[in-house]
């Protein structure tokens, strides 16, 4: 996508979405529709297995949603796009693996948008904030995500505050996964898609349906319509072509050959 606000590679099975927004890699109305039209692509793609979605620039991973177009609200329609603001977050049936590289500032809605991945890796320079409660706005998607990620009172401590988060203290609560320098980050980022994207997307699609509509059910219940395969992910899965290779793979001592069908 030359001359977009994001740049897009394919590569193996694998996906790569980099925000180019100088200075901030702030998302206004019609950046988050590109994004809807690229990852609504990305989930109907069967050659696509994983998606990374990372920044150009030398300081911000993403700053957000831009208050600029969010100023100028009455003269634009609007419309966020499909998957809502900046396309991951209500994006239907994206089941498919997305990772997240943090590599700069993440704030605001660009936090929110780190929270809508799958997996996330920083660099030891991210830094991570909610500042919208010093512009008297809401974090609408942070107050349902990150509690649910971090210890509440550390996640209403961000909310109530806006206060700074470095990349030690973020991993300390367990806000994303690993921390590399930033040298690395670009190559263990890669090498975690490449795994990814070899692997069994039957299943992945399977799990991320099974933890999203279970989300909010009892124990039970959520058992219930998981084993009794009332999610289409799951049918799908049992029964499949890759389920039957994978036992014969087993008994046969061998690497399975994954189809995705």
């Amino acid at each position: 996508m030359s001359g977009t606000p994001i740049r897009v590679k394919k590569d193996g099975g694998i996906l790569e979405v980099t925000l180019d927004l100088p200075k901030a890699n702030a998302i206004d109305w019609a950046t988050s529709r590109i994004m809807g039209d690229v990852f609504t692509e990305f989930r109907d793609d069967p050659t696509l297995g994983v998606a990374i979605i990372t920044r150009a620039g030398a300081k911000f991973f993403c700053a957000g949603w831009d208050l600029k177009a969010g100023a100028e609200r009455d003269t634009v329609d609007g419309d966020y796009g499909k998957g809502g603001f900046g396309r991951m977050q209500e994006l239907r049936g994206l089941n498919k693996p997305v990772i997240a590289a943090i590599n700069g500032i993440c704030c605001g809605g660009g936090l929110e948008l780190a929270l809508s991945a799958d997996i996330i890796l920083a660099a030891d320079n991210a830094t991570f904030a909610l500042p919208e409660i010093h512009s008297g706005n809401l974090a609408d998607a942070a107050c349902i995500k990150l509690p649910r990620r971090i210890p509440y009172y550390v996640a209403m401590e961000m909310l109530f505050t806006g206060r700074w988060m470095d990349a030690a203290e973020a991993k300390h609560w367990g806000l994303f996964n690993h921390i590399y320098p930033m040298a690395e980050l670009v190559d263990k980022t890669r090498k975690m898609a490449e795994l990814l994207a070899a692997g069994r997307p039957l299943v992945y699609a399977a799990i991320k349906e099974a933890v999203r509509e279970t989300e909010d059910m009892k124990f039970l219940d959520a058992m219930n319509r998981v084993i009794k395969s009332q999610l289409e992910s799951v049918e799908v899965l049992y029964g499949s072509e890759d389920q039957r290779e994978g036992a014969r793979a087993f008994a046969e001592r061998r690497n399975p050959v994954w189809k995705g069908r």
